[in-house]
């Protein structure tokens, strides 16, 4: 069984992945995460995998953060972008497309060909395109992300490029008295701004759309109507990353990892 880690900015992903399958997936706040099962020795990361319900591991791959990667004990670590693109490819069976992953803090869009990496573009300077702008402006309106992402129609006009100066355009338009629908559009729409020129580099009629917001169903229709693409959806994609940490360590060790389905089964505790 080969486990997967995904150190992200807001969330630490973990997937296991036993028989060539998808076992089991498990989501962690960061901070959370590092206060009760991680602990630095030697400049390394060592993670109390037992605490974890994890057993029987053969293997560890980990990912991390852009230029905050964290090197784990034990493990091998593998650039984000490498883990995206081997998850996507293996959960979608695409080979060529364009990737976006907009995680908690920053934003990441690859062109892929023959399901390797062509090229690719990142933003983290900037939460201003990520999950991050999403959870402070649905604050701002007072709603849950699930019901800001039911919104997609007749949007609100947002500039600010920032996402600090975008709270306080968006309370003004609160105060204009714009309908709740017209400002979560407004919301959405202006994610799909700032990462269109990105999007827009590396054309293709396939977008394979990963990260936590790709939950965004709003979103996904934007971006579906903008560019004239079908968008694709990972069963898992807020463990893409972890998942493709798990199938680097298949092919290093030379096993297979079937497409994805029904789990596979084991006697050994789970998550």
């Amino acid at each position: 069984m080969l486990c997967g880690l995904d150190l992200g900015s807001r969330s630490v992903k973990v997937a296991l992945l036993d028989g060539g399958r998808i076992r089991d997936t498990r989501k962690f706040n960061t901070m959370e995460f590092y206060r009760k099962y991680g602990r630095k020795e030697d400049g390394l990361l060592v993670i109390d995998l037992p605490a974890l319900g994890i057993c029987g591991v053969d293997g560890v791959v980990s990912t991390g953060y852009g230029r905050n990667t964290i090197r784990v004990k034990g493990a091998e670590t593998i650039p984000e972008i490498k883990a995206h693109v081997v998850g996507a490819v293996w959960q979608t069976g695409i080979q060529d497309f364009t990737l976006l992953d907009l995680g908690g803090q920053d934003s990441k869009v690859v062109k892929v060909e023959a399901g390797r990496v062509a090229d690719f573009l990142t933003n983290d300077k900037c939460a201003a395109s990520s999950g991050r702008y999403l959870e402070n402006m649905a604050a701002v309106l007072g709603i849950s992300l699930e019901e800001l992402s039911r919104h997609g129609s007749d949007p609100v006009e947002l500039s600010s490029t920032c996402a600090i100066f975008g709270e306080s355009e968006l309370i003004g338009r609160v105060v204009e008295g714009y309908s709740l629908p017209r400002l979560a559009a407004g919301v959405n729409y202006t994610i799909f701004r700032r990462i269109q020129p990105m999007l827009h580099r590396f054309p293709s009629p396939v977008i394979v759309f990963v990260g936590g917001v790709a939950h965004n169903e709003a979103l996904r229709g934007i971006i579906t109507r903008e560019t004239g693409a079908r968008v694709v959806i990972p069963e898992h994609p807020q463990f893409n990353g972890a998942i493709g940490c798990c199938l680097h360590g298949t092919k290093r060790n030379g096993d297979l990892a079937v497409p994805p389905g029904k789990p596979a089964e084991t006697n050994c505790g789970g998550l």
